[in-house]
């Protein structure tokens, strides 16, 4: 049972998600908050698996919270639930932490597979945000490419494009002709290499960085 947390100031917004949420299998709404300090305190007695989250909340909005729970509590995914798509809000959730981000429009099928991907510790980004995050590295590929192309292989830049990409392993392998078990290790070895702990900080490493085509 995946037990979930909804912090958001509209009302109406939690409604719907609650809708979308009570018609899943396996997935428990355990409280609901309007920012996110009460989101912090409530974290405090009442455990949970995953957090959907707006952005701009009063008191606390969801970036500050999403760093402060990251903190204390590594282990609960963050699921930003959003009406914003830029650049500069998506960069600045990467770096606190977040591990996916879905715009409120997002349907149930798209929800559910965001959910089942944060779970199993992969990140999760909407198409609108991953077209983002494609504008931001063509607006950087010439200032950083000499600086990437020092740190990593020409196979290790290969992979960590398409990951940004969200190509799965097995499409990485076929596109590079290459196994599925030697896409891990690149992985891995770019996660250690680039001293993050996952692909969103991957991602948030590519952003920074100008890997693109």
């Amino acid at each position: 049972m995946v037990r979930i947390i909804i912090a958001d100031d509209h009302q109406l917004f939690i409604e719907g998600i609650q809708a979308l949420v009570k018609s899943m299998k396996n997935i428990e709404i355990v409280a609901e908050v309007a920012n996110g300090q009460l989101l912090i305190e409530t974290l405090v007695h009442t455990p949970c698996d995953l957090i959907l989250m707006d952005i701009n909340m009063p008191v606390l909005d969801g970036i500050e919270a999403t760093k402060q729970i990251k903190k204390t509590h590594p282990e609960i995914k963050i699921l930003m639930l959003t009406m914003f798509s830029s650049k500069d809000y998506i960069e600045k959730l990467l770096r606190a932490g977040a591990d996916g981000y879905l715009l409120k429009n997002t349907d149930i099928v798209e929800l559910k597979e965001a959910i089942e991907a944060v779970m199993l510790g992969n990140s999760y980004f909407s198409k609108e945000v991953t077209e983002r995050i494609m504008e931001g590295l063509q607006k950087k590929k010439h200032d950083d490419k000499s600086k990437y192309l020092i740190e990593l292989t020409e196979r290790e830049i290969d992979v960590l494009k398409l990951i940004v990409q969200e190509f799965t392993t097995a499409e990485i392998a076929e596109k590079l002709f290459i196994s599925t078990h030697t896409v891990e290790t690149h992985r891995k070895n770019l996660i250690s290499k680039l001293n993050v702990r996952n692909i969103a900080g991957l991602v948030k490493y590519a952003i920074q960085n100008g890997f693109v085509d």
